[in-house]
């Protein structure tokens, strides 16, 4: 599988909050760094926590704008249907993800999800 069409696998299990496809799809010790987060998450176990987190608190939507694909890396440009827009760099290894980047702006998602925003937000 290409790592084009594994990104493309990971939005349908994100659009379904289907965790445990979404967790399967990480190596065992992969790290995901959301720009957004003070420390990268490791391991496949912290990743399904951090999903269990995100989707019991906000309804989220991944709409592909585009995915560049180079080598192991597939580079994804997405948008939500509130307005929301990001981007995440991929690398894959044996059709697992083994390092995950995303850029998005976190504000900007409590505020259209209707989140409070958290009181350590502006000061961590």
């Amino acid at each position: 599988m290409t790592p084009k069409e594994l990104i493309r696998m990971w939005i349908d299990k994100f659009n379904q909050a289907d965790i445990e496809g979404l967790t399967e799809l990480y190596a065992e010790d992969a790290l995901n760094d959301q720009v957004v987060f003070s420390e990268p998450i490791k391991g496949r176990i912290a990743i399904r926590k951090m999903f269990e987190l995100e989707f019991s608190r906000a309804k989220m939507v991944c709409v592909e704008e585009i995915i560049y694909e180079c080598g192991d890396t597939a580079i994804l440009q997405w948008r939500d249907p509130l307005g929301l827009r990001g981007c995440g760099f991929f690398q894959v290894t044996k059709d697992k993800i083994i390092h995950q980047k995303g850029y998005f702006d976190q504000l900007t998602f409590f505020k259209i999800q209707g989140l409070p925003v958290p009181d350590d937000y502006l000061n961590g």
